[in-house]
């Protein structure tokens, strides 16, 4: 599931952290992490197999993970591992499977997981929620919450606060996406430098929502602190998967020995519409020191390249603006912008692109140096 480079930083110099997905026989543990992080189509999930032992698999995205994909019969015993190990344990149930035995599974690893490490997360994802009506998924979903809850209380009365939450999860939706983004914000410690960065830049561009994707598994890391609307973020989903699908057919040509034998003087790159969908270089505001300096001592390197790309969502004026600027090699901002805001003062909307981008890389960065073990 991981690229070699992950493979490679995963062999004991990257501290990473751990993810344990449990579950019943067919309840979609495997498609979720496929669909999630190796792009599979959706109507490829019906020919996977069926897990047969712990497959472990190294993910990068803002911070290291190692998840661990579990076959339905195994136990806290024949786990091979503590659970201490783990951060997060994420319980899938089919939302039209036979109740007991997955909730009875679910109690068990709880209980055993109290005694020994009571700080662990907690997940619950009720998956294959697109087999149902929606009156009948809501009901479906109420009375697993309802039985496993009651389960524990009759386990101990301890149990009866305890911070279990469930998600309502669907390969064929973004609903997976959206569920699988909350597990991950508990695991990341920066996450509040994050926000704040989000907050700061949607005040200083009239923003009213923005995101930080990570680009491969289309997850939103952070985002700022007003409320996540759903349709916006389905709408923010798409339009990065469209930039996925596209993107590799264009590249930056500012090293091109060609462009530079005809012109002596790089020509300046002009600025993506509103309306377009297709990535382009993003340059830097005016009056701004480029990122890398030529009159610098270190030796001359290939330029960042950042591409950026914009749509239009309404005709009308005063409209609505996507946009997207990539920040670094794996996240990507995505910011609902007003269109007379992005048309008149694109330079401004740049300059705090520019900004953003340095800020999240120095966490970013300094995320990964902290991974390092010694």
């Amino acid at each position: 599931m991981s690229s070699s480079s992950s493979v490679a930083i995963s062999n004991g110099t990257i501290h990473r952290t751990k993810m344990l997905f449990l579950g019943m026989r067919r309840s979609g543990k495997t498609s979720i992490l496929q669909v999630l992080f190796d792009d599979l189509p959706v109507k490829q999930t019906f020919y996977l197999e069926p897990t047969m032992r712990v497959a472990k698999h190294f993910i990068d995205t803002v911070i290291p993970l190692e998840i661990w994909d579990c076959p339905g019969n195994v136990t806290v015993d024949t786990l091979g591992a503590s659970l201490t190990d783990f951060s997060t344990i994420v319980f899938v149930i089919d939302i039209r499977d036979l109740y007991q035995h997955p909730v009875s599974k679910l109690v068990e690893f709880i209980v055993a997981t109290c005694q020994i490490n009571p700080d662990i997360h907690f997940e619950v994802f009720v998956h294959k929620a697109e087999r149902l009506q929606e009156d009948d998924k809501m009901e479906n979903f109420r009375q697993i919450h309802e039985r496993v809850m009651d389960r524990l209380v009759d386990e101990s009365p301890e149990f009866e606060q305890f911070p279990l939450n469930f998600h309502l999860t669907s390969i064929y939706d973004h609903s997976l996406r959206e569920a699988f983004s909350r597990v991950l914000h508990k695991l990341i410690d920066s996450l509040p430098y994050l926000e704040e960065l989000l907050n700061v830049f949607c005040s200083n561009t009239a923003s009213p929502k923005a995101f930080l994707f990570d680009t491969s598994s289309k997850i939103h890391v952070a985002t700022d602190t007003s409320p996540v609307d759903r349709a916006t973020h389905n709408l923010c989903c798409d339009y990065l998967s469209m930039l996925n699908s596209f993107g590799p057919l264009y590249r930056s040509n500012a090293n091109d020995p060609q462009t530079s034998r005809v012109s002596p003087t790089p020509a300046p790159t002009p600025p993506p519409t509103a309306t377009t969908a297709t990535p382009a270089s993003s340059t830097t505001p005016a009056g701004t020191p480029p990122l890398s300096s030529s009159s610098s001592p270190v030796p001359p390197s290939k330029p960042h390249f950042y591409p950026s790309a914009a749509t239009s969502l309404s005709p009308s004026r005063p409209g609505t603006t996507l946009t997207y600027h990539l920040v670094t090699p794996h996240l990507a901002l995505l910011a609902l912008l007003p269109t007379t805001v992005y048309d008149m003062r694109r330079g401004l909307v740049e300059w705090n692109v520019v900004w953003f981008r340095e800020g999240v890389r120095e966490i970013w960065e300094s995320g990964l140096c902290g991974g390092l073990e010694s």
